[in-house]
């Protein structure tokens, strides 16, 4: 049994609704700019995909408290409307389980008691530390949504997200629930962004993923959540199904703390299992959202376990990072959600640039944003620091 894919909800730095981050790509209108809301001193030397919301006015525009972490203000405006996509008859006689993922949580409420804390150790604000932790905001958006049937939150670094909707998934399999409600959230903080520029694979300008000029990513922020139903369920929904999660897989390759092996063992086993779930072969996928992070590293070895699999002859694919940016946990859910997109609209998603292609790869991503009609299988790929990889694939009911 398939999970089917009814409804969900995005925002990341390309629009606050699905309608304007498909009109951001239609204007071939990246979300990469200089931070506006987040206070780093890296402010002027690079490039980010902020939410071009502050916190004041996210909170505003749902009635929150503007003290609330910015997770919790971008999860709770995907998750809201992906959760009120659900028909509200539907949602009383349904066991509803709700799957967050994140790998920031609260941090950038720890770093604003730090300031104060280094200044005075007995100033700061306490219960700003109390956000820190990664579940809080799921707990925070579940209880305001009213969902209390299950609930957890999942922290594998850029898979999180994506390993929330696979298990979602397994649980509408295993009949442990009838809807699951599944994505993930990460705002910018100057902790991340530090970490990741101490390992010298951020780009300070627009990035560049699968070209040979790449440089490295750019971080980003966002959250999104799909509604995933089991058949019996959907059954009762007055509008058509979206499409299925047909296939999905994670696996590891074991080989470095912040690096996939050369050989891309970990990607290479994911694609292949979630094609063995789906019961479908290479040349049945019309469509690649590649992880894409434009790292070295990253680009080589996920470009190498494509041509390792499809043997040289390629679906579509592109990197829609270089529009988002790298949104770390949320990386997973926002990409699921432009392939769902693929699936239901016939979009293909583009690179934001490209102009020479890596000299061991032969990959040629997607440059035009269009609609193409016969777009029936998309693989969404996150792979996460640690060897973590998961793959997805949406297919047409």
């Amino acid at each position: 049994m398939n999970a089917l894919v009814t409804g969900g909800g995005i925002i990341c730095a390309l629009g606050t609704s699905e309608a304007e981050v498909l009109a951001s790509f239609r204007a071939h209108r990246s979300g990469m700019n200089a931070a506006e809301f987040l206070q780093t001193r890296h402010r002027a030397g690079y490039v980010f995909g902020e939410v071009p919301l502050s916190n004041q006015a996210l909170a505003e525009r749902h009635h929150l408290s503007p003290t609330l972490s910015r997770t919790i203000l971008l999860s709770y405006h995907a998750a809201r409307a992906a959760y009120d996509t659900i028909p509200a008859n539907l949602r009383q006689v349904s066991r509803i389980g709700f799957i967050s993922a994140t790998s920031v949580g609260g941090m950038d409420k720890t770093e604003q008691f730090f300031e104060d804390y280094l200044v005075d150790k007995a100033a700061g604000d306490l219960g700003q530390v109390m956000h820190h932790d990664c579940g809080r905001a799921t707990d925070f958006v579940a209880r305001e949504l009213g969902i209390k049937d299950f609930v957890t939150t999942i922290s594998t670094a850029c898979s999180s997200s994506a390993n929330a909707l696979m298990l979602g998934a397994r649980m509408l399999k295993a009949g442990l629930l009838d809807i699951v409600i599944a994505g993930g959230v990460d705002p910018l903080t100057r902790f991340t962004f530090n970490g990741f520029n101490t390992l010298m694979i951020v780009d300070p300008e627009q990035c560049k993923p699968l070209d040979a000029t790449r440089e490295g990513l750019n971080l980003g922020e966002g959250a999104a959540y799909l509604v995933l139903m089991s058949e019996q369920a959907a059954q009762a929904l007055p509008a058509s199904v979206h499409c299925r999660l047909s296939g999905y897989a994670n696996a590891n390759d074991a080989f470095h703390q912040t690096a996939l092996s050369d050989q891309g063992e970990g990607p290479y086993l994911a694609m292949q299992q979630a094609l063995q779930k789906a019961d479908l072969q290479p040349s049945d996928i019309d469509y690649i959202n590649m992880h894409g992070t434009g790292t070295r590293n990253n680009d080589l070895a996920e470009g190498t376990a494509i041509r390792r699999l499809f043997g040289g002859v390629y679906p579509k694919l592109s990197s829609t990072k270089s529009f988002t940016g790298h949104t770390l946990a949320a990386s997973g859910a926002i990409e699921a959600y432009l392939s769902v997109l693929t699936v239901t609209g016939g979009y293909v998603f583009p690179n934001f640039s490209f102009r020479q292609p890596v000299e061991t790869l032969d990959l040629i991503p997607e440059t035009e944003f269009y609609q193409h009609a016969t777009m029936r299988h998309v693989m969404s790929n996150s792979f996460g620091f640690g060897g973590n990889c998961s793959s997805l694939i949406f297919s047409r009911t």
